[in-house]
């Protein structure tokens, strides 16, 4: 096949595999956790939580290096990897025979994901012209939501059988992606871009986790406890470290010049604030369903895919508006939308099972505030970051996603204090609406500086190094 233009329609296709493998593994995972749990009883509900949490930690940890890399030895190579690595540890998660090595495959599988979802976004990018791009980010945005809608059922459709089977369920998707990826896709990189500090990525991993690892035992041991007193430690001093380490590496985990424009670091503030809401709300419902109204799996399974099924549309038809109107009105609307559903929860479920006339308004509500608002802080990137700086835009953005769901579950499980109950969910749902609230915010703040903000070439880096390339740049003949 000869390496002409790019045909957008099969690239759309190809990369939104990535978003559709990220979204149908977190939303399977999440809803196997019951089973998992059943398969391990020795091991409590603070541990289980790392099968989860030490996923997102390590794929937040890794994004950053992983997008900087790719704007250095090229996009297609390194989503090619992720997709061939994530297929490996998808196999051997379904193989693992404890919780401990299920963990560290998890682990892997994250290094995986992290090479993959910035590479994905980076591609896409590139083969749209600008006025093609927000549609484009809202169909990717829907099709992991349309893997999120399928997650629940067909997650606890597997489960009946194993647990095992949410993991080789990747495997398939996996094949089809690594057989169509290079005959479809089209190198593109940033040969100024330096080898990423791998060291602030480490910094990160150790902050981000040992904050994760003390609010989730703090509960257990009490917070002023040896153990999570000098977790709490390491991760102050970690977080504060990062970013003094990145502004003096050439290719820092975190891009500091990009996030001085005012736009981008409000999306991934607001992205990280959305992301704990929107993972402690999930991994709530789930234990709300089977532990309160004592639903079998494959029944709370169906009873929250209404709301991903939301996502798809809402997604397609935000991506029309957002040229228009710009990503912070959608992302204001969907804080409403996202928060009413939250409230109804807090005003209207009980220990007596009442679907139709709580759940499920809730689940409606908050599918369409989804909708609005992630593919609407995705393609933020887009429109205020030159293309040579698109694969480290998008990975900062899915880095604060990473790190807010992280931190978002931690909470939850600190919130319960140990076996949740129906005040403790109460609880968990004020903690989601305060999320929805600062969602809300943050896309009026969005709205009010995107027009202005512009990304500007630091000084220092100019002297050494060519300007940033445009589109047509970006892309290796």
């Amino acid at each position: 096949m000869t390496d002409t233009a790019p045909k957008p329609g099969l690239v759309l296709l190809v990369v939104s595999t990535a978003a559709f493998l990220a979204s149908l593994d977190t939303f399977i995972v999440t809803i196997a956790f019951p089973g998992i749990r059943a398969a391990f009883p020795g091991d409590g509900l603070a541990t289980l939580s790392w099968v989860l949490n030490g996923y997102t930690v390590l794929f937040a940890a890794c994004l950053a290096p992983a997008g900087r890399l790719a704007d250095r030895y090229g996009r297609k190579r390194l989503f090619l990897l992720g997709v061939a690595l994530f297929t490996v540890a998808s196999a051997l998660c379904a193989a693992a025979p404890d919780i401990g090595v299920l963990i560290a495959f998890r682990a892997l599988q994250a290094v995986g994901a992290a090479l993959v979802m910035p590479t994905s976004l980076a591609l896409l990018l590139t083969a749209f012209p600008p006025h093609r791009r927000p549609l484009a980010v809202g169909v990717w945005a829907s099709v992991g939501a349309a893997a999120a809608a399928l997650g629940p059922p067909v997650g606890g459709l597997l489960v009946e059988a194993s647990w095992r089977w949410v993991f080789l369920v990747n495997l398939p998707v996996c094949a089809v992606t690594l057989l169509a990826g290079p005959r479809v896709l089209r190198e593109s990189r940033d040969t100024t871009t330096g080898v990423p500090d791998l060291l602030g990525a480490a910094g990160l991993l150790i902050g981000v986790g040992s904050l994760a690892y003390a609010l989730v035992e703090a509960p257990d041991h009490g917070w002023g406890a040896v153990e999570v007193l000098p977790a709490f430690a390491v991760a102050v001093v970690a977080l504060a470290w990062v970013p003094l380490r990145s502004a003096r590496h050439a290719v820092p985990v975190l891009d500091l010049p990009a996030l001085r424009v005012p736009t981008l670091w409000l999306a991934c503030l607001t992205t990280g604030v959305f992301a704990a809401g929107f993972a402690a709300m999930l991994f709530g419902n789930v234990l709300f369903l089977t532990s309160i109204w004592h639903d079998p799996i494959l029944v709370a399974g169906l009873s929250l895919a209404p709301g991903p099924l939301m996502v798809v549309p809402v997604s397609i038809l935000g991506g029309r508006f957002a040229h228009r109107v710009g990503p912070g009105p959608l992302v204001a609307l969907g804080g409403v939308s996202f928060g009413a559903g939250v409230l109804i929860w807090l005003l209207r479920m009980g220990s007596t099972p009442d679907y139709a006339g709580a759940m499920l308004p809730g689940q409606l509500l908050t599918g369409i505030g989804v909708g609005l608002i992630l593919p609407s802080l995705s393609g933020v990137v887009g429109t205020v970051l030159p293309a040579a700086r698109w694969g480290a835009g998008s990975s900062m953005v899915n880095t604060m996603r990473q790190i807010g769901a992280v931190l978002g579950t931690a909470v939850l499980v600190a919130v319960f204090a140990g076996t949740p109950d129906l005040a403790g969910f109460r609880r968990g749902w004020l903690v989601v609406l305060a999320t929805a609230v600062a969602t809300f915010a943050g896309g009026l703040l969005i709205a009010a500086r995107r027009r202005t903000d512009h990304y500007v070439e630091p000084q220092a880096r100019s002297s050494t190094a060519s300007p940033a390339p445009m589109l047509s740049e970006a892309i290796e003949p």
